[in-house]
């Protein structure tokens, strides 16, 4: 199940359970979990994109060994709220992360590399490990914010 509403994902999630929040780039992927009580989101590690196949069973691996119960990909909107082909290309990558088995929530992510570049950059990191952090930490903000959302849904 691919949904962007927060309620039909949470009636999938009734007992609730960690999530792994994903931040798609062409690179590289962003991971980041979040503790089954859906208090915080924690960065946990980059993963460097190669074949699609690769990708999956490294993401299978992670939701295997942390008890993982949905997935929340941040979802690149235009400014606007339209789709771009970014947008499409994050969809895709959804739809084939079905046979996971777990449901996935599309959260918007504008502003999150933003935010968290702005943050870094604050906490005076050099470029280069801003460079390493970055999509992980946009992960982690992302999956803080769907559960923020989330919390407040009954399901």
């Amino acid at each position: 199940m691919i949904t962007a509403a927060a309620a039909e994902f949470r009636a999938a999630l009734p007992q609730g359970g960690r999530l792994l929040g994903l931040d798609v780039g062409t690179r590289t992927i962003g991971l980041a979990l979040c503790d089954a009580g859906w208090t915080i989101a924690t960065a946990a590690e980059l993963l460097r994109r190669s074949k699609f196949s690769a990708d999956m069973a490294r993401l299978r691996e992670v939701a295997e060994l942390q008890a993982v119960r949905g997935l929340v990909l941040g979802l690149p909107l235009n400014m606007d709220g339209t789709d771009s082909p970014r947008t499409q290309s994050v969809r895709a990558f959804a739809r084939n992360l079905q046979p996971l088995g777990l449901p996935i929530l599309l959260w918007d992510e504008r502003w999150s590399t933003q935010a968290v570049t702005r943050t870094l950059i604050d906490a005076d990191a050099s470029r280069a490990r801003r460079a390493e952090l970055v999509d992980k930490m946009a992960a982690a903000y992302i999956l803080q914010g769907a559960i923020d959302a989330l919390v407040g849904v009954t399901p």
